[in-house]
């Protein structure tokens, strides 16, 4: 699991990121992000119960992509905030190196768009 610092404490910050950030879309799950100025790296999992209504499903959802960002954290550029929003509940099978892959194309994306 991704250490707490580095997760979003409230619900203002989430909001803040939906608001004034920037989206790149896949198939699977999209990435919102923006710059922040804590000086740090924030990061949330956003699984709908329109995507699975189980909260166990969900939960293992989340983990696992928490996980991957966890493995591969040093590859994201710092001082953003990030949501990764997903849209299907293919995600709760599919192989571990399926999702890094989804994650690592999402962070490529954005840092062609975003420049950095």
């Amino acid at each position: 699991m991704l250490n707490k610092k580095y997760r979003f404490h409230s619900r203002g910050g989430v909001r803040y990121v939906y608001q004034k950030g920037k989206t790149i879309r896949t198939p699977k799950m999209s990435l919102v992000f923006t710059e922040n100025k804590k000086g740090f790296t924030r990061v949330a999992v956003v699984v709908s119960k329109k995507v699975m209504k189980s909260a166990v499903g969900r939960n293992r959802i989340r983990r696992r992509i928490y996980e991957a960002i966890r493995i591969n954290f040093d590859k994201i550029p710092k001082n953003m905030d990030y949501i990764f929003v997903v849209y299907t509940n293919k995600l709760k099978d599919i192989p571990f190196k399926e999702i890094e892959d989804n994650i690592a194309e999402l962070v490529s994306e954005m840092k062609v768009c975003y420049n950095k």
